[in-house]
């Protein structure tokens, strides 16, 4: 009597971190790069109550056996790394990562950060840095007499200047793979930092193979589907009743059981 409900509590909890998870992906459906997460769940340990083969009195072997769950846990939160819809904003310093990559970004602390959101800014000395201050690797500075601030789709990062016909080249952008994305640990703030199992960064232009090409002037959507969404937190949510529904049945039947010596 008493499983059920520690099977039903486990299944309430679970839930609980699913809402959680959709909370997460609606609140962030106008963040700039944002990827959707996904909540992944574990059936836990079975009291098996009779092995598979066991032999009767008979002689004859069990073909099933019985054995009895214990519920539900939570295996891991999976980011969706899916492309996201561009979004023109002819902002001179957005820019859209189309395919596979990252953007390079140095921490306070010096270690390098990565995000797919290119809402850029200048700083003070005219640097292209985040929305926070945090400078784009490598680094890109704009003379303050520059007229027209150009990013090609292969990286190439030109200007205009007085005196120059031609437009001046001021570097080039570089994107980021990696081989398990899924594990980056994400610091918040639009940026992801390395980790043991999201193997080593591997450094490439734009356009070449395996990496994505920028779109300038725009800016890359959350790739979270709203109306998805929905209809799984209403999923969820009718789960977690069911849940609690099986805990009151089983305190029900535990109070018919006290009743019983009266």
């Amino acid at each position: 009597m008493l499983r059920s409900l520690w099977t039903g509590a486990s299944g309430m909890t679970s839930m609980q971190l699913y809402i959680d998870t959709i909370s997460n992906n609606l609140a962030n459906v106008n963040t700039i790069g944002y990827k959707q997460d996904k909540a992944n769940f574990q059936d836990l340990l079975y009291e098996e109550v009779l092995p598979s083969g066991a032999v009767t009195s008979s002689g004859i072997n069990h073909p099933t056996g019985i054995q009895v769950g214990l519920g539900v846990k939570p295996a891991s939160i999976t980011k969706i790394f899916t492309q996201g819809s561009p979004v023109v904003t002819e902002n001179d310093y957005d820019i859209a990562i189309l395919g596979r990559g990252f953007f390079q970004i140095e921490l306070p602390n010096g270690d390098t950060g990565y995000t797919r959101d290119g809402s850029f800014k200048l700083d003070s000395d005219g640097s292209v840095v985040t929305s926070d201050g945090y400078y784009l690797l490598p680094r890109i500075t704009v003379p303050p007499d520059a007229t027209l601030f150009t990013v090609g789709r292969d990286g190439t990062v030109t200007v205009s200047t007085p005196g120059n016909v031609n437009p001046v080249e001021l570097g080039q952008i570089e994107l980021v793979t990696f081989i398990n994305p899924q594990g980056l640990h994400a610091m918040g703030q639009n940026l992801f930092l390395e980790s043991t199992v999201s193997g080593a960064p591997q450094v490439g232009l734009p356009q070449s193979e395996h990496y994505g090409s920028l779109m300038h002037r725009a800016t890359e959507s959350s790739n979270v589907n709203v109306v998805a969404e929905m209809v799984d937190m209403i999923s969820g949510q009718r789960a977690y009743e069911f849940n609690s529904r099986s805990i009151q049945s089983s305190d029900d039947m535990l109070q018919t059981v006290i009743g019983l010596k009266r």
